[in-house]
């Protein structure tokens, strides 16, 4: 138990500092607002059922949406749950198509009891990135060319991200009921910049505008699940979480200037606020989960904030309440199998539909996606979670904005070990 535990807290602060400097690099027009681009949270047994987990109670996976759900975690276990995805994605309108790539880490956790029908539960998982590259020529033969600002070279660059650090428990109440709550870390930066450089250098000034946004604070996660157990292994979970809206400590600037080819600069505005709020509204979560013991579940998700409320240094009004539905199933033909391993394998399928809470030109981006995953079974309940997810977004049918296809392939090794068992002989 010793070399594990110094294994387990290796790759833990290593993992806690790679994600605390690095974030993805999938470049995408629509980090450019807002907190950038949202990541979906959920451990790849979620993701492989379309990201649903608000009603989920399971002896071997971390559901740390509802830390209700940390009650179910069996009391001589530990559960170490590390993986990384790689994303592409395409960007498409109609006159131009465009792809980048990137692989990264995406989360930490790890879980295990305190006493029978108590959990407790930490890791560190993304927010959002805000990675975007994004560069436009202007020549005389350019439909939008003016012949007094002349040609030019237009960049807009991002990079950074929010990072999440939590620590939870969860305990049972009675037979039917769990309640739980977990404390979060939010920190991260964004920063950006944007730059005009014409041609016509000598009469002409080049301009320059760069803008920070730093975030720190605590947050909270309360849930509850309701479960019945029905006869022939059957089951039916409820379940409900809120993530709590909270103002966060921010330091804001922006900074924009001119300069020329000769070394001429000219400060245009500067704003520096060290006390600034960031406001991240509450999100709401209701699901329902039914099934067969290691047999299959399934289940549904509705979920909502009010994003409308949000107050974001630097990106007012681009942001749009959102409600997604997420739904998603699991099936093991038979966990129990001595002779095939293919039976053994838990087979993943799910989807989602909802709004992005992006809105541009008045109009609120859409979303859906469909997702696959399998659950290959090492030793005991150890196992290799894989998934595949196709995420499309897009404008109203009308719209010119540009569509997005983003397809993410996640692997993740979840541990499962029985730390607390005191030897008989030694």
């Amino acid at each position: 138990m010793h070399n594990k535990l110094i294994i387990i807290i290796f790759i833990s602060l290593f993992s806690f500092a790679y994600t605390a400097n690095g974030q993805k690099d999938i470049d995408t027009p629509y980090s450019r607002f807002n907190l950038g681009t949202l990541e979906t949270e959920g451990s790849f047994r979620s993701l492989g059922m379309g990201s649903v987990g608000t009603a989920i109670r399971d002896n071997s996976s971390i559901y740390f949406t509802n830390p209700a759900s940390y009650s179910s975690l069996d009391t001589i276990s530990f559960i170490f749950d590390f993986g990384v995805d790689y994303g592409s994605n395409f960007i498409s309108n109609s006159e131009s198509k465009f792809a980048s790539n990137d692989m990264d880490f995406h989360h930490l956790i790890i879980g295990f009891p305190l006493s029978k029908r108590w959990g407790f539960a930490a890791g560190v998982v993304p927010v959002s990135s805000g990675y975007y590259q994004i560069s436009q020529t202007v020549t005389s033969t350019d439909p939008g060319y003016d012949p007094i600002t002349g040609e030019y070279t237009a960049n807009h660059d991002g990079s950074g991200g929010i990072n999440k650090f939590f620590v939870g428990s969860g305990f049972q109440i009675g037979k039917n009921f769990s309640i739980g709550a977990n404390l979060s870390f939010l920190s991260g930066q964004i920063t950006r910049s944007n730059s005009f450089v014409f041609s016509d250098f000598y009469n002409v000034f080049n301009n320059n505008s760069q803008e920070k946004l730093v975030l720190n604070g605590i947050n909270f996660d309360y849930g509850i699940q309701y479960t019945a157990s029905f006869k022939n292994n059957y089951f039916l979970n409820i379940g409900a979480s809120i993530t709590s809206g909270n103002n966060f400590s921010s330091k804001y600037s922006q900074l924009s200037f001119r300069y020329t080819a000769y070394g001429v600069s000219d400060t245009i505005s500067y704003v520096a606020n060290s006390s600034a709020k960031t406001y991240i509204p509450a999100t709401y979560r209701f699901g329902i989960s039914f099934g067969k013991k290691n047999k299959f579940t399934t289940g549904f998700d509705y979920i909502t904030t009010k994003w409308s409320a949000s107050i974001i240094p630097g990106s007012t009004g681009y942001a749009a309440d959102t409600r997604e539905f997420r739904f998603g199933a699991e099936f093991i033909p038979d966990r129990f199998s001595n002779y095939s391993y293919i039976s053994r394998v838990e087979y993943r399928i799910g989807g989602h539909i909802g709004d992005n809470y992006l809105i541009i030109n008045q109009e609120q981006l859409k979303e859906y996606g469909a997702s696959i995953g399998l659950g290959l079974p090492l030793r005991f309940y150890s196992k290799i979670n894989l998934y595949i997810d196709l995420t499309r977004i897009t404008g109203p049918s009308a719209s010119i904005l540009p569509r997005q296809d983003y397809l993410t392939v996640g692997f993740s090794l979840n541990l499962y070990d029985n730390w607390f068992l005191k030897k008989k002989y030694d």
